[in-house]
């Protein structure tokens, strides 16, 4: 954060706020750690505050402390929209457009409040008057770290905070194995460890806890799994039907898309995932090393995230994204083989 935003946070904070938090749609390790963490600061501070999901997140983070204090827009509108009415400050995280919110979208844009956004994605947006961005960064824990020490605060953060950072740095850093993970993540870590990280306990949760219809569908993954070695690409397909058939629930593709990566010789794995409620194809990307999936993302499919890791969207059906997907691959050819 430079200093001019570090001074406008510690004025907005020096009085009492009424203060909403934000994770991006379907929230993932990082987006409900960072944003449990700040809820846990900002209250240790006296502050008034709320964190308000755009929709449910996945059985495996609901164990946090705090969770259950957590509204769901979808499932719990009327309460969620009177915290945003009252709110003098919205802080969102995990996400820089507010494109990434859903239905949220239009009650912010309409907000008249103090944004500010802590966020670690390429390509921000500029709709909050006090932003800490940086694509650098490993997760947006790390950054909500970071921005407690920078405001002097680094010895208020308590156990709660420590579990609740540690979850997004360990789960959006792969277990401290992307390239996004650096000296400087590893202190973080060391010292949320010391101020009462779990993390062996944290990392049973998260990714050691099975249910017999995840790894069901798991296998229903890997064998609709298609290799293409000339591209050194790999990618998987989940049909609707094939998501019902295994009772899916919402986190249960969570890290599919990464075996992928563990087969010889493959630089680029994708995952298409079908959501007939919603209408479209969401896909992840991943790669290695200098190929860009965040770019790929933003120009074939109305995405983006990171140089290795981003998401995207398919409004046709799957039979004709992956046709589209595959046939894009030429142009990469060399890129991918490089």
């Amino acid at each position: 954060m430079n200093s001019a935003s570090i001074k406008a946070v510690k004025e907005l904070l020096s009085v009492p706020q009424k203060i909403v938090i934000v994770p991006h749609k379907n929230p993932d390790g990082d987006a409900i750690g960072s944003t449990l963490g700040l809820w846990h600061y900002l209250k240790n501070l006296g502050q008034e505050v709320v964190v308000i999901s755009p929709n449910d997140f996945p059985k495996f983070l609901k164990w946090m402390p705090g969770h259950e204090h957590i509204l769901n827009f979808e499932k719990e509108n009327s309460q969620a929209q009177e915290a945003i009415r009252n709110a003098s400050v919205i802080f969102t995280l995990d996400f820089n457009h507010l494109g990434r919110i859903g239905q949220m979208k239009s009650v912010l844009e309409e907000k008249v409040a103090t944004f500010v956004m802590i966020d670690h994605h390429q390509a921000p947006s500029d709709y909050a008057e006090i932003m800490y961005s940086d694509s650098n960064m490993s997760s947006t824990c790390e950054m909500v770290y970071n921005f407690i020490e920078t405001l002097g605060d680094v010895e208020k953060i308590d156990s709660n905070i420590a579990n609740c950072l540690y979850t997004g740095i360990v789960t959006d850093t792969g277990s401290f194995k992307f390239s996004s993970t650096t000296s400087r993540t590893h202190r973080v870590v060391a010292d949320l460890i010391d101020k009462g990280a779990e993390n062996t306990n944290i990392h049973n949760r998260v990714f050691d806890t099975n249910s017999p219809s995840r790894l069901h569908l798991l296998g229903c993954a890997l064998k609709n799994m298609v290799i293409l070695p000339e591209y050194r690409t790999t990618y998987i397909t989940l049909t609707q039907e094939e998501l019902d058939s295994f009772d899916y629930q919402k986190g249960d593709t969570e890290g599919f898309v990464n075996y992928g990566l563990t087969l010889e010789g493959i630089r680029f794995a994708v995952i298409f995932i079908e959501n007939k409620e919603e209408g479209i194809i969401k896909i992840s990307f991943r790669s290695e090393g200098d190929f860009s999936v965040n770019e790929f993302a933003r120009n074939h499919f109305n995405g983006g995230g990171h140089n290795n890791a981003a998401g995207g969207r398919s409004d046709t059906t799957m039979k004709e994204t992956t046709a589209y997907f595959v046939s894009l691959l030429v142009q990469y050819k060399e890129k991918l083989n490089a």
